[in-house]
């Protein structure tokens, strides 16, 4: 699967009508294990294809070759399968290069070679699942750029807070409740653990909003409209609940607060700031914010 993500299967650098037209006129890879059609064999040659340096080469009765370059797939990146794979490949392309060939498979075996994460501890529950959502063939890179990774320290916050400056606290607080409320029953099939208000909803969030690619692929008018306040909402109240915050309402919606420990914390500032793109959602994660949070609980 990895050397078919690197190949760029089955295109293989050709553009769609090209690879359409002509399909698979000539072998532009092999793997571990391949069979070629009767049509590819005979213009390849047969003799040729039979005669390839492999594992086990067999002809079949439809006029098919099944080809096995190595006895097992396990060490298929190792240099000794790369190097047999090189081989291989040139003898059955003599217009190919076999140090351009090998060249090329090092590189891809390269790309592989296990990466260990160490993200940083506030965003690690999240970065830790980001790897699994991407092309085999480019998930140690992802590990290494997110190694690297450093978001930015939490600015959604005062020393102390503003005075309430409403005059029905209470019924603002509904409204609250009723966004996060919202934003329950909009994704709770999709993100189950959103109805359980723990620290792991943020991360679940986090993740499910960076999966989707949710900033850049809905408008402006939802997100800023709906989803960003809800998600203010849904947030506040986490820290309420799970670490004995204080809500105090404001008319300007970012000003809101919700008090813990010395410091107050704007949820629904954290939350326009979140989504303003892919990145953003790591940059201002749910799941810092609430590690934050926490260290100033007392």
């Amino acid at each position: 699967m990895a050397d078919e993500q690197f190949s760029d299967s089955p295109n293989f650098g050709r553009d769609d009508e090209v690879t359409q037209r002509d399909g698979f006129d000539k072998v532009y890879e092999l793997c571990w294990l391949n069979v070629f059609g009767p049509k590819l064999v005979e213009r390849t040659g047969r003799e040729r294809m039979l005669s390839t340096p492999a594992h086990h080469v067999e002809e079949l009765s439809n006029g098919s070759v099944l080809l096995v370059l190595r006895p097992t797939a396990a060490d298929f990146a190792s240099d000794e399968a790369r190097v047999a794979q090189a081989r291989a490949h040139v003898h059955l392309r003599p217009d190919f290069d076999f140090d351009t060939v090998l060249r090329t498979l090092r590189e891809r075996s390269a790309a592989l070679a296990p990466v260990e994460p160490r993200f940083h501890p506030d965003v690690a529950p999240l970065l830790s699942r980001l790897p699994d959502a991407v092309a085999i063939s480019e998930r140690q890179r992802k590990i290494a750029e997110l190694n690297a990774f450093r978001p930015p320290e939490p600015e959604e916050w005062l020393p102390a807070a503003l005075p309430s400056d409403v005059e029905d606290p209470a019924r603002l607080l509904t409204s609250y409740g009723d966004l996060s409320e919202g934003l329950v029953a909009a994704l709770h099939t999709k993100v189950p653990s959103i109805m359980d208000e723990r620290p792991e909803s943020l991360t679940d969030l986090d993740f499910y909003f960076w999966r989707e690619n949710f900033p850049e692929r809905y408008t402006r008018e939802l997100i800023d409209g709906h989803t960003a306040p809800a998600l203010g909402a849904y947030l506040g109240d986490v820290l309420v609940r799970r670490l004995g915050g204080t809500w105090v309402p404001r008319r300007k919606t970012e000003e809101s607060q919700v008090r813990v420990g010395k410091r107050v914390w704007l949820p629904f500032l954290r939350a326009r700031r979140y989504m303003q793109s892919r990145q953003a959602l790591l940059d201002y994660s749910l799941t810092q914010f609430f590690r934050e949070v926490e260290r100033f609980r007392s």
